[in-house]
């Protein structure tokens, strides 16, 4: 009886496991993905991680956008600021479990800073909010 107590504590434990691995390999996925769109420039692939609603702030002017339609913003922002690169600076997590990402843009002129939430709906991790900030 002791025995399959134990069996079942480890194969629990393992499960529970896995499904932590899961969502930080989705989250880091999420991350790598935002990354090689902003140094690309693709307003196309960034958006592809964004919820079904996003939050855009370019230098204190929020508005909420669609996926499509902030990926025409985007695309703006990318003619207008071509990236030269980007990297990111620094990488956390709030306690209520919300992941976020804080990196700089650059370009030929100057650079932004930018601010990354990504929150889990449902079984996926999308972005919420991004922030641009001039340096």
């Amino acid at each position: 009886m002791e025995r399959s107590v134990r069996y079942y504590f480890f194969v629990g434990t393992f499960v529970c496991s896995l499904g932590l691995f899961q969502g930080a390999y989705a989250q880091s996925e999420v991350i790598n993905n935002m990354r090689a769109a902003l140094k690309a420039g693709s307003s196309k692939e960034f958006v592809k991680n964004f919820n079904a609603m996003v939050e855009l702030n370019f230098e204190g002017e929020k508005s909420n956008y669609s996926r499509s339609q902030a990926e025409l913003v985007l695309k703006e922002f990318f003619k207008k600021y071509p990236p030269t690169d980007f990297q990111y600076i620094h990488k956390g997590a709030s306690k209520q479990g919300l992941t976020y990402v804080i990196g700089k843009y650059t370009f030929e002129d100057g650079s932004f800073r930018v601010w990354i939430l990504i929150k889990k709906f449902g079984e996926d991790y999308l972005v919420d909010s991004i922030d641009f900030s001039r340096e």
